[in-house]
This record gives structure tokens, sequence and C-alpha cells, in this order.
């Protein structure tokens, strides 16, 4: 009798999620779909449904708008998942860092994987990237992490939703504060 579980190698899905970025990163990210770079030879399929993607791909600066969507997004992923923190922006906040609207890099919200550093990240990168994060996702268990909470509800304010100041950074665990 065969066995079939050699066989069934994982064809992650990809979700592209933009937080707030000049879209430099986005462009090349879209060069990477294309027939010269084709990161679909590695099984890979860029999906806008978080319910069936495996890999987060995140560009961008976390916003003050963005960053509850962020948190959304993430909670709606099923495990096992890798979040890939595309650019110098989605790493650190790069030039956007210190403005007004900028909360600064992916992780403070959300554990981030991989990082692709850059600025206009080339698709090489990218790539080299997303398969770092397919071994990732190979290695992780199906041990339920712990989820990103919001902190509150959106309160109603003179007739408009106020959404800010719901989320809240992620603790690290005790393990990694030694």
């Amino acid at each position: 009798m065969m066995n079939l579980a050699s066989f069934r190698k994982k064809s992650p899905w990809i979700l592209h999620y933009n937080a707030g970025s000049c879209n430099g990163c986005d462009i090349e990210i879209l060069a990477c779909l294309g027939p010269k770079y084709d990161i679909e030879r590695f099984g890979m399929i860029n999906t806008g449904n978080p319910k069936q993607s495996d890999i987060l791909l995140v560009t961008g600066p976390v916003t003050k708008r963005s960053r509850e969507r962020l948190v959304e997004i993430y909670n709606q992923m099923p495990e096992p998942k890798v979040v890939v923190a595309c650019g110098t922006c989605a790493s650190t906040g790069g030039v956007f860092r210190g403005m007004y609207n900028c909360e600064g890099g992916v992780d403070q919200y959300i554990p981030v994987d991989v990082y692709v550093c850059g600025c206009g990240t080339r698709p090489e990168q990218i790539i080299d990237g997303v398969v770092q994060a397919l071994g990732i996702l190979e290695q992780k268990s199906k041990e339920p992490e712990p989820s990103v909470r919001l902190r509150r509800e959106a309160v109603e304010e003179e007739g408009q939703l106020n959404r800010r100041d719901m989320t809240e950074p992620i603790q690290p665990l005790a393990h990694e504060q030694d």
C-alpha cells in the first residue's frame, strides 16, 4: 500500500497586505508574479482570502488606520501560518518612522517569521524570503499560537466609529524575556 503522506507537499497560498506603504514593494511583488520571476513555480498562489492563506506578506509601516485590520487578518488565517515583513518600512517603520500616522513595524502587533530588507525590495529578495517562509511553514507544528486580541470594541463618538487605540502590541513570552 502506498503512503500518500509522502506525496502531499503543501502548496502555500500567499495573502498580500499593504499596511500603508508607498507601493514600491508592492510593484516588486507584482513582478514576482509575472513570467520573468514566476513565483508560482514553487506552488504558491496569491489569494485574497485570509481563511485560505498560509503566508501573510505585509508591506509598509503599520499606520493607525491599518493596525486593526492587520490583526484581524492575522487572526482569520488558519494555523500553521507564517508572516513575512517585506521591506524596511514593514520591518522597522523605515522612512515613515516617527510620523504622526505611523505606528512602526509589523512585529509590534503580530509575530513576524521572516524579514525581507531593502527599500524597494528586489524580486529576488522577495522570492528568497518566501522560500524561507516555506521552510518555516513546514517546521511549524499544529499547536495553536496565542492570538492577538483587540483591547476594546469601537466606540461611537459624534455619529462616527472611533477605532483608535483598539489594539495592543503583543507581549513577549516569559522565556523570551531572558
